[in-house]
């Protein structure tokens, strides 16, 4: 028997997968990001609470774009009269490469401009951090809450940097087009972080019911297929969409039929997306020769060492750690580190996982975060300190907001206890 899918989960679904196209639709016919991103974002609000009462309409995204250019043109009046701009706002008319159709007309809102938008919020007048909290709420959809927890900050501050980076962004007349050569350059850094932070709250929501939010990190793939599409010199990009790929393969063996999370040791291999593997091995193949691999590419590297062991027991922990060593030197994520002391204590022993935990516990940005007490009381387990290790799951479990990842470790400790 099917079960029909909540409807509520279905008008999330639709909103997220649309929210972008209809930014970039509004940003474009009226030429200002810092209003039409609070104009789309009263339409979602619209859409949320109106939806449920009166059903899905035919054309969601046309729905989304017209409520949207109707409040951006409310928002816009008010502004223009307080500023005694209103004539001068109203009628002004934008050149042909500034300024597309109206944002209503048809065919506009199935016109993907994402990877405008992307480019958009991470333009050089705006700060780094600030560029990638804005593409994290614009492109990705993500609260402010989701965003703080992906980037270890409190939330008032990420808040603050959304604000900024809107301000910077009207103030710097920036177009709308996809830059290129240097300027395209120095802002694709932060565009591939966009993405694969977008990428890992799909892969593992940080909140909720459910471990993983597929959609999500499905859009994370089709978004860095398009800019591989249009920058495959960039190796970084194809390691990245290879990094995606081979993690995202395992997707439907990660959780029971109860969404109960199953750890990678404990993955039924055979449901693992074979075709989504080759492709991701075959990604790396291309990009790797290339040059020196940065963080991508060797993420990726290593993601395709698991893809290609017959069974966990065949992992060859050697090379990963080897990948890992290289790894620490260019990249100061912390969950970097974190991962590479599991590897580490994989080859030589628990202890030796242990000691690196110990240095860990000295960054704050991961000080606070389950995951570190999450491994300390796996490697806590492996060493036969079953005391400590029930503690630490239960630790963990009260510092995670994710309802699968709270089961399995409190499942964890009761089994110690």
């Amino acid at each position: 028997m099917s079960v029909e899918p909540d409807p509520a989960v279905r008008i999330e679904d639709l909103l997220r997968e649309h929210a972008p196209r209809v930014l970039a639709a509004i940003t474009r016919r009226f030429g200002r990001f810092d209003v039409a991103e609070d104009a789309v974002q009263e339409a979602l609000l619209a859409a949320a609470t109106g939806w449920k009462a009166d059903g899905i309409p035919p054309n969601p995204p046309a729905w989304l774009t017209t409520v949207a250019a109707r409040r951006m043109t409310d928002l816009l009046r008010s502004e223009q009269a307080r500023r005694r701009r209103e004539h001068l706002d109203a009628t002004r008319q934008l050149p042909d490469d500034l300024l597309g159709p109206p944002a209503d007309s048809a065919g506009t809102a199935d016109q993907d401009d994402t990877l405008v938008i992307m480019f958009l919020c991470c333009h050089p007048d705006v700060q780094p951090a600030s560029q990638l909290t804005l593409t994290l709420r614009a492109v990705g959809g993500l609260t402010t809450a989701e965003i703080a927890r992906a980037l270890l900050l409190p939330e008032a501050t990420v808040a603050q940097r959304i604000s900024r980076a809107k301000q910077r962004i009207q103030q710097s007349g920036a177009r709308f087009r996809l830059p290129e050569g240097p300027e395209r350059r120095k802002r694709l850094d932060v565009v591939m972080q966009v993405l694969y932070l977008i990428f890992n709250e799909g892969y593992a929501a940080s909140s909720g019911p459910a471990l993983q939010r597929v959609e999500l990190a499905a859009e994370a793939i089709r978004l860095t297929r398009l800019l591989w599409a249009r920058l495959a010199s960039e190796s970084e990009v194809g390691g990245l969409l290879a990094l995606m790929l081979l993690t995202h393969a395992r997707r439907t063996a990660r959780t029971g039929p109860a969404g109960d999370l199953i750890p990678l040791a404990e993955q039924d291999r055979t449901r693992w997306d074979r075709a989504m593997i080759a492709e991701g091995i075959g990604l790396l193949e291309e990009v790797l020769p290339r040059h020196r691999p940065g963080p991508y590419q060797l993420q990726g590297a290593i993601a395709a060492v698991h893809a290609e062991a017959d069974s966990f027991a065949d992992t060859d922990w050697r090379q990963i750690v080897a990948l890992y060593d290289v790894l620490v030197r260019i990249s100061a994520d912390p969950m970097v580190r974190l991962n590479s002391a599991v590897a580490v204590a994989m080859l030589h022993g628990p202890v030796a996982g242990l000691q690196l935990l110990d240095e860990l516990a000295a960054d704050p940005k991961i000080a606070d975060h389950h995951r570190l007490s999450a491994v300390r009381a796996h490697l806590l387990e492996q060493s036969g300190d079953l005391g400590a290790a029930r503690q630490a799951y239960a630790d963990a479990a009260k510092r995670t907001t994710s309802a699968p990842e709270q089961r399995y470790l409190r499942n964890r400790a009761a089994q110690l206890g």
